[in-house]
């Protein structure tokens, strides 16, 4: 693992433009500061950026069935996280602002769209948002989801296995964590980081 910056990452995509066409965005459950070699890019709660790799186009375990061609980032945080409690450890704002800046420089540095299509939450993935389902049934997944299966009332159901920033704060309305950090994403890209 090393520390990296905004510039090196922007390096990093120069040599994998073209073998990269998804970036999934995660939290990894654990604690600030605790990293996982499951993705490539790493964010502590103060935004500090780490690479567990120098190769971007290595297949790494972040997102079920769909990590050929995708680029896993993942903020350290959310430690003992409930949908209705974010733990000790929750998700910062900094590490939100990260995220967005991240996913604006490797979607120019590899000249993906910021759409639901090329960027996707842990929680969207993991119910097939994209209409890509890459075979979660044959898992025993019911309806192919493994992700936050909202009840009428905005709650997440039983089955909800995989809800990666699905929201990003607990006040927030279901399913806005991915639309927030692709809008905030393309604000960066417009706008310079």
């Amino acid at each position: 693992m090393s520390k990296i910056t905004v510039a090196d990452l922007k390096a990093m995509t120069q040599s994998v433009k073209g073998n990269i066409n998804k970036i999934y965005l995660h939290w990894s459950a654990g604690h600030y500061g605790e990293q996982f070699a499951d993705y490539h890019i790493l964010i502590d709660q103060d935004g500090t950026l780490y690479a567990t790799t120098n190769d971007l186009t290595a297949v790494l375990a972040h997102t079920y069935m769909r990590n050929t061609g995708g680029i896993g980032i993942s903020a350290m945080c959310m430690f003992q996280a409930t949908t209705n409690n974010f733990g000790p450890e929750p998700l910062t704002d900094a590490q939100i602002e990260c995220m967005a800046q991240v996913v604006a420089v490797l979607a120019e540095g590899l000249g993906l769209t910021i759409d639901i299509d090329t960027v996707m939450t842990h929680a969207e993935a993991a119910n097939n948002l994209d209409g890509k389902n890459p075979g979660y049934e044959a898992n025993g997944c019911p309806d192919g989801i493994y992700g936050p299966n909202p009840n009428p009332d905005g709650s997440v159901g039983g089955d909800c296995e995989r809800w990666d920033l699905w929201i990003l704060k607990p006040s927030d309305a279901p399913w806005s964590g991915g639309g927030t950090l692709r809008g905030k994403a393309i604000w960066y890209q417009n706008n310079g980081i």
